[in-house]
């Protein structure tokens, strides 16, 4: 099929989710409990990058599918929110067949996603309704299936390696991270503060993008937490149905007891929660916590909830190992003069996915340097590059014989494809 045609059926997506984005928000609201608002947003965002493809013509016209005519590409996500949709499209646009397996939440919002696919796509995308281990065992299995690209956490996903290198397949793993926000002198404060609210707040879907360390020098931390706690103060936390409601519940009793003990381990380690920090239920009021220490588990996990963990520091030094000492590196966000600057270049690693030795701490795919987070993300996966490096992303495969791990941002469309 020739590569416009398939453009159109992807802007034709973008239509059918515009058509239906109330119905989809409806049933997401009520299957997956996310806010109303959030919701929407993801979904405005979804369709906004759909149409996007129109301006990657030029790199993707003449790619080829990785594993030749009729070959398919086996797409697991972890969580449903609505960006997967991207992560398809970029798929299918190089040729591929696409096998998509989405979280078992939300049966009833993957039923009306898969009655508006079939009459666009048809046989092209094919809706996997088994369960996780079987799906990935067929992808395994299965000649037809030349990549298999999962979204999702890297506990997972990391002992499967030996299934890869015995059946000589690519694995594109997308991961989350704990990414550092960091705020230097020489840089207006307010903006930065709102930014952090926005990409940490506005923007849940998108959680595994989202600043999860703040770090602010020493000089400006009393008055950025004034600004951060006023702000934080008008955010409106309840029902995920209600239009006005910026929080949410946490999505289960588990997520919610995890940040309670997140919260209960920082006060018990001296830190202090200058706004928030109580819940009623799963509902977790918005909160801000000060005096953070690295070794706090809220500083070392996934914080599944509304809680921002901050920390000041004193010089260029230590907030460049302490950011650099986790896990993760999926992104990092910097403001100030020309002090941060060095530090962004640091921390910042190469443009595109290469050949690593082994998983590379201590560098981030992607660092926004006084750019705010929406202008940052705009073109995410669509012409701009994706991932990281640690365990926040990488690629196994196998070339002329021998096993490889590559790290660092890249497109799942040059990924699962190959040049003309």
């Amino acid at each position: 099929m020739l590569f416009a045609r398939r453009l159109q059926r992807v802007l034709d997506l973008a239509e059918e989710l515009s058509d239906h984005l109330e119905p989809i928000v409806e049933l997401t609201v009520k299957e997956l409990h996310t806010s109303f608002q959030h919701c929407r947003r993801e979904l405005e965002y979804t369709i906004a990058w759909l149409r996007m493809f129109k301006e990657a013509k030029t790199l993707l016209q003449d790619r080829l599918p990785l594993g030749g005519p009729g070959s398919r590409v086996a797409l697991k996500v972890s969580d449903i929110g609505n960006t997967w949709n991207v992560a398809m499209a970029s798929i299918y646009l190089t040729g591929n067949g696409v096998n998509v397996k989405v979280s078992p939440r939300g049966s009833g919002l993957m039923k009306l996603f898969e009655s508006l696919y079939r009459p666009i796509f048809g046989d092209d995308v094919r809706f996997h309704q088994g369960g996780n281990s079987i799906f990935m065992e067929e992808s395994l299995r299965e000649s037809e299936v030349s990549a298999v690209v999962m979204i999702g956490f890297d506990e997972y996903f990391l002992h499967y390696e030996k299934a890869f290198r015995d059946y000589r397949k690519k694995l594109v793993f997308e991961g989350r991270g704990h990414d550092p926000f960091i705020v230097f002198p020489g840089t207006e404060l307010e903006p930065a503060v709102n930014d952090l609210v926005i990409a940490k707040f506005m923007h849940p879907a998108l959680v595994r993008m989202a600043p999860k360390r703040v770090y602010i020098h020493e000089s400006l931390y009393d008055e950025f937490l004034a600004l951060l706690v006023e702000r934080v103060g008008k955010l409106k936390a309840g029902d995920p149905a209600d239009e006005r409601t910026d929080i949410p519940p946490v999505v289960g009793d588990l997520a919610a007891e995890r940040v309670m003990g997140q919260l209960n381990d920082a006060l018990a380690k001296g830190a202090d929660i200058v706004i928030g920090g109580v819940s009623d239920g799963n509902l977790i009021y918005p909160t801000v916590v000060k005096n953070a220490a690295d070794g706090m588990l809220g500083m070392q996990q996934d914080v599944p909830g509304p809680v921002i963990f901050t920390s000041s520091f004193r010089t260029s030094r230590e907030v460049l190992d302490r950011a650099r000492k986790h896990k993760y590196g999926l992104a990092c966000t910097i403001f100030g003069g020309r002090e941060a600057g060095g530090i962004a270049e640091a921390l910042r690693g190469e443009k595109y996915c290469h050949p690593v030795r082994t998983y590379n701490h201590g560098r981030f795919g992607m660092v926004a340097y006084n750019v705010n987070w929406t202008s940052f993300w705009h073109g995410a996966s669509v012409t701009k590059p994706v991932g990281g490096y640690g365990y926040s992303g990488w690629i196994w495969e196998t070339v002329k014989g021998k096993f490889r791990i590559k790290q660092g941002p890249q497109l799942l469309s040059i990924e699962t494809s190959k040049a003309s």
